[in-house]
């Protein structure tokens, strides 16, 4: 028989095999049913805990010390310290300093008595419970001290119940909220303990900047509850706030404050109370330009649109854009000198002279209204005399337009259109004009609304001084540029400035530094809510408004419609208590203003013969136009009538018949560039 192999053969060993009892890694066997029994126990006895209360007696014992201690100390601990800081703040005062001494020692001696009193009342109640704890021992009553035992159980148990209200979305049966917040947002809760504030410019991201805001207002005592959507702009940074009690006044009464946190220049820190939510506001923390990036302005062709259309003229801080449409609007733009005041009207004039349904009217008796756009412009008004009279000659065609409305079926306002167009008044320098020019304006702002006549006054200020009346706040759209605070609480009311219409906040320009100049908060934009944003208006190159002008002109001017003409000299002039000046046609108001005469005017009369004369002699020289003087010759030539005529007589003959003054003829012979008349504009006269 052959012997077995070594590994064939049964080892001999007590221990039994791995297989008979396996062992698996970090479970020992013998540990493993202590543990589960140890577990088992522990849960036995929380379930047996929480169905006797005992979490609430514990917890209900617990705060009825804590009640103890604060009745035992009862607040004087806290006013002697304060006591102790008026004593150092009032240091080099030694009445005052005597005063809260004295005061200091009274209310140490009364914290005294206080705790004695309060003491003796304690042991006096704790000695009545033990007594009769103990007379039960001793007596061996053991109802007694089970009841004894239940009435304390019960008062732990009573004193630690739950307490906390269901949310409303509990209350309501709603689901959890698991919103996940957005990075760049925090609330006080979050903020790491014993932050302190720091520059915005060391935060990296807008996790960083905006606990960087939320350090720096709870510094100031901004009550603010939370800071989000953080972002980061090219100027800076833009986020939201807040509060939980109060206003977003307090931002604003703080930015001074926050602009030194922030380590910003002056006017960094810029609130916009936000009108949807009444507790949260707009933080924009300004280090650099927020208009550099804005766009440019549009080019907008000769009678190209309507004045009942949105046209833009400016950009917001935040980026949107200032869309405004002028039909009916009565306006008011104020800035102080070097604020940008005719770049502003220089960006209405250039929407209201691209409008193939309105009429631009410049009045400025002061300086050169809208300059650049002087081309463009229907009536330009300089004089006092010329003011009065385009003035009062739109107050009757606003008066003859109401009465024509109802025969032509427009209803309770005129009905703007080709036909029957809209007609825009600038009149800048306000305060200087005449006190009749005054009256007028004041007039027309309280009836030419509805008549498609409207006035957009332009002053340095705002308030009664420049005005001469309250009428900043009765005027729809107002726009104020770099002004004083004053200025701000006349247009925007009194409580403007807590609302965050911050204007006066603004620099007007110097010399060699353009600083706020037209930028502007506005308020009454058709379509658009009242916010307390600031806009910059688009700046033009002088060139490129010339430009504008001229294609204008060439296109043709809008002209009144013969309705309203009519309808104006059928009612009576109003009573101002003022004398009124003659009262003036349309053909007439161009003369008066050097205005180009209407393209539809037909001379009649003993005129005519004088206008087609000159037509006659241009046609036999084969020319398309002629200086004055070579023209007075060729009459002479034509007529013998015309020898005793001077050329200013020629000059004022012609004006009076409407070809207007003579005007640049370009190159003629070797002159540059001479004056005189042109066959297409004589030949329109007839």
């Amino acid at each position: 028989m052959a012997t077995p192999l070594h590994d064939e053969r049964p080892t001999l060993t007590l221990v039994p095999p791995p297989a008979a009892t396996p062992v698996f890694k970090d479970q020992p066997t013998d540990r493993k049913k202590i543990t589960d029994s140890a577990r088992a126990v522990a849960a036995t006895t929380n379930k047996v805990a929480r169905i006797a209360l005992l979490p609430h007696t514990v917890r209900g014992y617990r705060q009825l010390g804590r009640r103890w201690i604060d009745r035992f100390h009862d607040d004087y601990p806290q006013m002697i310290a304060s006591t102790n800081r008026a004593i150092r703040e009032a240091d080099g005062d030694v009445a005052q300093e005597a005063r809260l001494k004295d005061r200091r020692a009274e209310l140490r001696a009364e914290y005294k008595r206080h705790r004695l009193m309060y003491t003796g009342k304690s042991a006096g109640v704790a000695t009545a419970v033990a007594g009769g704890a103990g007379f039960g021992v001793v007596t061996g009553s053991l109802w007694l001290d089970v009841l004894a035992g239940l009435g304390a159980w019960g008062i732990g148990a009573f004193h630690g119940r739950d307490r906390s209200k269901p949310d409303a979305d509990t209350a309501l049966g709603l689901p959890a909220d698991d919103t996940v917040r957005a990075h760049g947002s925090i609330t006080l809760d979050d903020l790491p303990e014993g932050a302190k504030p720091f520059p915005i410019r060391r935060a990296e991201s807008p996790q960083q900047a905006a606990v960087c805001v939320l350090l720096a207002m709870v510094a100031e005592n901004v009550p603010a509850a939370e800071v989000w959507d953080m972002e980061r702009q090219p100027w800076g940074w833009q986020c939201k706030v807040r509060v939980y009690e109060g206003t977003p006044e307090v931002i604003i009464a703080k930015a001074g404050a926050l602009e030194t946190r922030f380590d910003l220049p002056t006017n960094g820190v810029r609130p916009q109370p936000m009108v949807e939510r009444r507790a949260c506001a707009i933080v924009r923390l300004v280090d650099g330009n927020p208009f550099a990036t804005a766009p440019g302005l549009p080019y907008r062709g000769p009678k190209s649109i309507s004045i009942t259309d949105k046209s833009r003229l400016g950009t917001s801080v935040g980026g949107d854009p200032l869309e405004a449409a002028f039909a009916g609007v009565m306006g008011l733009v104020v800035a102080a000198s070097g604020g940008g005041k005719t770049g502003m009207l220089q960006a209405i004039g250039e929407i209201t002279t691209a409008c193939y349904d309105n009429i631009t009217f410049d009045l400025d008796p002061h300086g050169d209204g809208l300059e650049d756009l002087h081309d463009a412009v229907r009536v330009t008004a300089r004089s006092h005399q010329q003011i009065e009279a385009a003035l009062l000659f739109l107050l009757m065609l606003s008066k003859g337009r109401a009465r024509l409305r109802a025969k032509l079926g427009m209803g309770k306002k005129w009905k703007i259109s080709k036909q029957h167009p809209h007609i825009t008044v600038i009149f800048d320098e306000f305060p200087k004009g005449s006190e009749l020019a005054k009256r007028l304006a004041f007039e027309l702002l309280l009836v030419g609304r509805k008549e498609a006549v409207t006035l957009i006054l332009a002053s340095q200020g705002g308030t009664k001084l420049y005005l001469g009346e309250n009428i900043a706040q009765m005027i729809a759209l107002k726009a104020v540029g770099p002004c004083k605070v004053g200025d701000t609480r006349a247009v925007f009311g009194d409580g403007a400035v807590a609302e965050g219409w911050l204007p006066h906040k603004l620099s007007p320009a110097t010399d060699t530094d353009p600083k706020d100049a037209g930028h502007i908060f506005v308020q009454g934009v058709p379509g658009m809510a009242d916010e307390p944003i600031e806009y910059a208006i688009h700046p033009t190159p002088s060139d490129r408004l010339k430009k504008l002008a001229a294609e204008r002109r060439d296109a043709g001017f809008v002209e009144p419609d013969q309705d309203s003409l009519r309808a104006m000299h059928d009612v009576d002039l109003p009573d101002i208590g003022m004398p009124l000046p003659k009262l003036l046609g349309w053909e007439q108001l161009l003369r008066l203003c050097d205005a180009e005469p209407s393209e539809g005017l037909v001379v009649e009369g003993p005129g005519r013969v004088v206008v087609e004369d000159a037509v006659a002699v241009m046609e036999k020289a084969g020319v398309d136009r002629m200086k004055t003087e070579v023209l007075l010759l060729a009459l002479r030539d034509y007529d013998d009538a015309y020898n005793h005529w001077t050329v200013d007589g020629l000059k004022t003959r012609l004006k009076e018949l409407g070809a207007g003054s003579p005007e640049t003829l370009g190159r003629i012979g070797e002159e540059q560039n001479p004056r005189g008349y042109k066959l297409a504009k004589l030949t329109n006269l007839l």
